[in-house]
């Protein structure tokens, strides 16, 4: 697969993950943040392992035998699942992705740079920085324009913000 190609195709995974966060944040809001996190797991958890029984080939290494600190990652995509299935209904499904690709961003730059988790060390450029600089403004411009929309309201119950 060519670079180019390669590219589109991860672009596209990222689209599909804010359809995800959207339909997610609805469900969590439906049936609660745990189990709409729980069903995105059970079902990954099975379409992956029929993925593994009828595509993968033979590895040189099993998952027990991998190094124990590479088993850790698992944990992460937790944290993201109900962090992002809380934050769409309270900021949008567009301010929760840009804020998950800064911070995404803001991690890759430091794992690149000093090389983190035996990846290759990618030096901190100046362009880097001047990314980073304009993913925060595009964060910072599209919360405030969807907070200038929500309102204050008190009711007998809490405060909550009415967004129109």
């Amino acid at each position: 697969m060519n670079l180019f190609l390669l590219l589109v195709v991860v672009v596209a995974a990222g689209a599909v993950l804010s359809v995800q966060a959207a339909i997610n944040g609805r469900l969590g809001e439906s049936v609660g943040v745990l189990r709409s996190s729980l069903l995105t797991f059970a079902v990954g958890a099975l379409i992956t392992g029929l993925l593994i029984v009828f595509f993968q080939p033979p590895q040189a290494m099993s998952l027990l035998q991998a190094p124990k600190w590479q088993l850790t990652g698992a944990l992460f995509g937790v944290v993201y699942m109900l962090v992002m299935v809380g934050a769409v209904p309270r900021v949008g499904t567009a301010v929760a992705t840009v804020a998950v690709i800064l911070g995404q961003l803001g991690m890759g730059m430091l794992i690149d740079n000093f090389g983190w988790f035996d990846n290759p060390a990618i030096e901190l450029s100046p362009s880097r920085l001047l990314a980073m600089l304009c993913l925060t403004l595009a964060l910072l411009f599209m919360y405030r324009s969807s907070v200038r929309r929500c309102l204050l309201y008190t009711s007998d119950a809490a405060d909550d913000l009415l967004c129109v």
